[in-house]
């Protein structure tokens, strides 16, 4: 089907080919949700992704990248280039505590304190286009044709089935098209239809003269793992060692890869986890079908990411396209249990799905990835999606275009999600002009072009999300993890000796704690952080 879709484009396209008369350079913004570091081939994993390994080695790897600990607060930064705090996802909006409700920041949607990428690039003459999560605000004003999205297809909710509309709590997923409320066709499966409706997009306003602004997020990795099951036949058996030794394969190909330092140790065991060999063979039977699913939709990810590269190449648009790829935090590891806070949707799943072996990864099954797996598609890092430790806000990223020309083919320079808006609008030549925008006063971008940076900036960056905390400072990084997460106080690591953040020197080192936790509070002073008055179980 999907095949077919691309060949008849391209064969209208071989009738009308029209050049673009704009020079400046198209910008293609690709977001996976909840991708693991080291899940690419580029960055030391087993999965097959071809497409993604050739735009990565071609471009530019970020081996320290950031983001937030989860997906929209994210998101609210890299359309804005401004702390989430300011801009309305303080917290996400399911985990808002009471007194976080009503505070400024803390809207639960994008708000209107800084001007999104997409206004400024249309403001610039750009063609502005949204496939995919959304996750930063239900209304229409909030949707993407409210934050200049000219053309939308956008999954409101933090996610979704991915054949279907099956809803994370049992509320059904919603979309907007365009801004209004859309149904789903009834062949849908997420990733090849984000891709293919992103394709039309760009078919139907090709020779118009503009250059294009193209942000295709993803809904995959995301649980539930659902994929077609010719996809998962391919990864049918790969998994039976288990999640220990595939955390330790994964470290192996990191350090190959060179996006992770050698003689860097892997995190341990989460407690109360156990260990692949203490499963029974039911036990890994399961857990293994878990993980070929999870690869089966990272690998379809890579397989449709290449067909939009053969639809920029077939047009004659690629040279001109500048691409940036990223996770949008770290692996997810959380699963259906009442200390993560999912204690309702225990009974939920038991009503609306049927999770035996046989039907594992269908759409009316649902699962998730589990701490587990977490651990070894996170590797070498410490913790998951949701944490300030490493394993919830390092994650895979890459710049590609063909007029790049980069001294090194990766960059360990400290680059966080703040930046990818500056750096993207400079590589366009667009001139933002902070302080105003349209008829509003607005935030200035916190964030600076990474390509612009000196060289000898130095790391740094606060984090803060339902009252989990860290700072990072150079090398030095505080992490504040609440009970049960943590031990409750602040922790200090050395990044560069230590990433898997096992050795706590606070200790040893009180004065290095002491100035980096004045930093983090003179952060969340700036930013207007407001700790919640309880712990989410996320």
């Amino acid at each position: 089907m999907s095949r077919l879709f691309l060949t008849i484009v391209l064969v209208l396209l071989s009738i009308a080919g029209v050049a673009s008369e704009d020079s400046r350079p198209n910008i293609v913004l690709i977001v996976v949700d909840d991708m693991g570091y080291t899940d690419m081939g580029a960055f030391g994993g087993e999965i097959k992704t071809p497409n993604l390994d050739a735009l990565a080695f071609g471009g530019l790897r970020l081996t320290n990248f950031y983001t937030a600990p989860t997906c929209s607060p994210t998101r609210a930064m890299l359309m804005t280039g401004v702390d989430n705090h300011l801009v309305g996802l303080g917290n996400m909006k399911e985990l808002l505590s009471p007194n976080q409700k009503g505070r400024p920041g803390y809207e639960g949607y994008l708000n209107k304190r800084a001007a999104s990428m997409a206004e400024i690039l249309k403001r610039e003459g750009y063609n502005t286009y949204m496939t995919g999560k959304w996750h930063l605000g239900f209304e229409e004003s909030q949707s993407p044709a409210g934050h200049g999205f000219e053309r939308s297809f956008a999954l409101l909710n933090g996610g979704g089935g991915h054949f279907d509309n099956l809803g994370m709590f049992g509320t059904p997923a919603t979309y907007r098209r365009d801004g209004r409320m859309t149904a789903l066709p009834e062949d849908f499966y997420s990733t090849r239809f984000y891709t293919e409706e992103m394709i039309r997009y760009l078919e139907k306003d090709r020779g118009n003269g503009k250059p294009f602004f193209a942000y295709l997020a993803f809904s995959a990795p995301h649980w539930p793992l659902q994929a077609p099951e010719e996809s998962i036949a391919r990864y049918r058996g790969r998994y039976d060692r288990g999640y220990d030794h595939l955390q330790g394969e994964r470290l192996k190909g990191a350090v190959e890869q060179g996006v992770v330092a050698q003689g860097a140790k892997l995190a341990p065991r989460f407690p109360g986890e156990r260990a692949w060999d203490a499963l029974n063979e039911e036990e890994r039977r399961v857990e293994a079908r878990k993980m070929e699913i999870y690869a089966a939709m990272v690998d379809d990810v890579d397989r449709y990411v290449g067909e939009l590269v053969e639809y920029l190449v077939q047009v004659g648009e690629y040279d001109d396209t500048i691409i940036f790829f990223m996770s949008d935090n770290g692996a997810e590891g959380h699963e259906p249990k009442v200390e993560y806070g999912f204690g309702g949707m225990i009974t939920w799943i038991e009503k609306c799905c049927d999770n035996s072996y046989e039907n594992l990864g269908r759409a009316d099954s649902y699962v998730m990835l589990g701490p587990n797996w977490a651990r070894a598609t996170g590797a070498p890092f410490k913790h998951f999606k949701g944490a300030t430790s490493e394993g919830g806000i390092r994650a895979p990223a890459f710049l590609s275009y063909s007029r790049l020309a980069p001294s090194s083919p990766l960059s360990s320079r400290f680059v966080s999600v703040k930046d990818v808006m500056p750096t993207l609008l400079s590589m366009a030549g667009v001139q933002y002009a902070a302080g105003a925008f349209s008829d509003r006063t607005v935030v200035p971008p916190s964030g600076s072009s990474f390509l612009d940076q000196a060289p000898d900036k130095i790391a740094e960056m606060g984090w803060e999300l339902a009252g989990k905390r860290a700072y990072r400072y150079g090398d030095w990084k505080v992490v504040f993890q609440p009970e049960p997460w943590g031990n409750g106080k602040w922790q200090l690591y050395n990044l560069k000796q230590d990433p898997a953040e096992e050795v706590d020197l606070a200790n040893t080192e009180r004065t290095v704690l002491e100035q980096l936790v004045q930093r983090w509070e003179s952060y969340a002073q700036r930013n207007g952080v407001v700790l919640p008055d309880r712990v989410s179980g996320y």
